[in-house]
């Protein structure tokens, strides 16, 4: 059943992306609705202390810093429901999404409905996530100087990762399946230049051990080729196997690559006159709270500029 009312700004997405999106726009009158989707907050939801965020020189906790950017974008007259676009037509006179079983019709669109990190899949995962367990070292690495990490994965994004995480750790184990990395010729030979990285190939996690406090203790080990299990002893796991764009509303309808991020020009702009993109569902190079937050910015702005071309002629 089609929606007879016009939205002015949809925004898909509730993390930094979205929120500050929400912001600028509610400031701009056009009450914006936001779509939080099934994880409201996005990753950093699921963060515990944040400290690269500027202009908390303390930190500050993911989810708090989600919640006070949500209340105010509400403070400024942004609008926010639970609901996931599951398709999406932008080549009418206007946008047209479909959230859960309704279609929504606006003038402009944001859609900043982030990556999802891939994990393994394994037993009190989402309780570790935040205690021992996370997929950014570069949020995280600081919380574990001076005690042993490992990181899991073998392509660029693990080796880096493990490069970085060396600053602080007092050891870095770089846990791959197979018997050699898949990472870039200089970013392995740095890996393994590095005395506080040690490989350990052929094998798998496939355990968390949590301490009595629920963080992360240890892990189990499992040798692919021989079967042999061992515990190792680790503070964090840091899983770098990828991130999946949430994206699957828009395939075969907006430009993407072969991964899925949705591409745009300059900056924010997507093929679809009044259809703009923002944070880590383009972004996947930096990923990082402060680069969403100026993406989603950028994607208002430009929103509020294409809506005041629209006034005339509405």
């Amino acid at each position: 059943m089609l929606s007879f009312f016009m939205e002015k700004v949809i925004i898909v997405g509730s993390g930094c992306a979205g929120l500050t999106a929400a912001i600028y726009a509610a400031r701009a009158n056009l009450s914006p609705l936001v779509l939080e989707g099934r994880q409201p907050g996005g990753q950093l939801s699921t963060t515990t202390l944040v400290e690269n965020y500027p202009g908390f020189p303390e930190g500050i906790d993911g989810p708090e810093l989600i919640l006070n950017m949500h209340k105010q974008a509400e403070t400024f007259g942004a609008r926010f429901t639970y609901a996931e676009v599951t398709d999406f037509d932008g080549g009418s006179k206007h946008v047209r999404i479909k959230a859960d079983d309704e279609w929504l019709d606006t003038q402009a669109l944001i859609i900043a409905s982030g990556a999802s990190a891939r994990y393994l899949g394994l037993e009190n995962e989402e309780k570790l996530i935040g205690h021992g367990l996370t997929s950014c070292a570069t949020c995280d690495g600081a919380f574990y100087k001076n005690v042993p990490v490992c990181v899991v994965g073998g392509g660029d994004s693990a080796a880096e990762e493990s490069l970085f995480l060396t600053r602080f750790a007092s050891k870095v184990y770089l846990i791959h399946r197979r018997d050699k990395m898949r990472a870039s010729v200089i970013m392995q030979e740095r890996v393994f230049a590095n005395k506080k990285i040690e490989p350990i190939w052929n094998t798998v996690v496939t355990k968390y051990i949590p301490d009595e406090k629920g963080e992360m203790r240890a892990v189990r080990l499992r040798n692919v080729e021989t079967n042999e299990e061992r515990e190792l002893d680790v503070a964090c796991v840091f899983v770098a196997i990828g991130h999946d764009p949430n994206t699957k509303a828009y395939r075969g309808k907006l430009d993407m690559d072969a991964d899925g991020y949705l591409i745009a020009k300059n900056l924010v702009e997507s093929k679809y006159p009044g259809v703009f993109i923002a944070g880590d569902v383009a972004d996947r190079v930096y990923k990082q709270a402060v680069t969403a937050a100026g993406m989603g910015c950028a994607a208002a702005m430009e929103a509020e500029r294409y809506l005041s071309k629209l006034e005339p002629h509405s």
